[in-house]
């Protein structure tokens, strides 16, 4: 029993290993002709988007800024089923106007809601984020990432809480 554990873990390893020595070459153009290589470059040209800036490149100093006031808010401890609600404020501190393309939450319980139209250099806007605890207990840390044309371009607010049990006024103690 202990032979056949050990082959199959063996030829199990050699496999992996030589499978992961297929794709050692550098991924690219390198087998193909140019023809191949020119269709490649035709299918998926790249799109030059003013509101998304790469990872690599140097920022720009006329770039909006997203500056808030604070980042994060803690509700301290809520009832089960309560919705609550908080404000987050910022301000442009870039040279440019800041659009905000979007604000997302992982969870359907986190629902943000922005300011929509552009925020002029100096100017202020909000995010609102409401929370309903339904269906949820104990501690909760959820995250809001706002997409935007700022650099980077995508921004994070937080919020946090503690859900009570039922029936409990406060933190429970024994």
């Amino acid at each position: 029993m202990k032979r056949t554990f050990f082959s199959t873990l063996l030829l199990s390893a050699t496999l992996l290993m030589g499978a992961c020595n297929n794709n050692q070459g550098e991924v690219g153009t390198e087998g193909m002709n140019a023809a191949a290589v020119d269709a490649n470059a035709t299918a998926a040209p790249l799109v030059d988007n003013p509101n998304v800036t790469a990872e690599t490149e140097a920022p720009n100093p006329n770039a909006p800024v997203m500056t808030f006031a604070k980042a994060d808010h803690d509700f301290g401890d809520i009832q089960p089923g309560a919705v609550v609600k908080t404000t987050f404020e910022f301000t442009n501190t870039g040279k440019s106007p800041l659009i905000i393309e979007n604000a997302t939450a992982a969870c359907g319980c986190t629902t943000p809601n922005w300011t929509k139209e552009p925020i002029a250099p100096g100017a202020k806007g909000t995010i609102d984020v409401q929370f309903d605890s339904h269906g949820k207990s104990g501690m909760q840390n959820k995250e809001v990432a706002i997409q935007a044309n700022t650099q980077p371009s995508i921004n994070k607010v937080v919020i946090k809480t503690n859900i009570l049990p039922d029936g409990q006024q406060g933190p429970y103690r024994q």
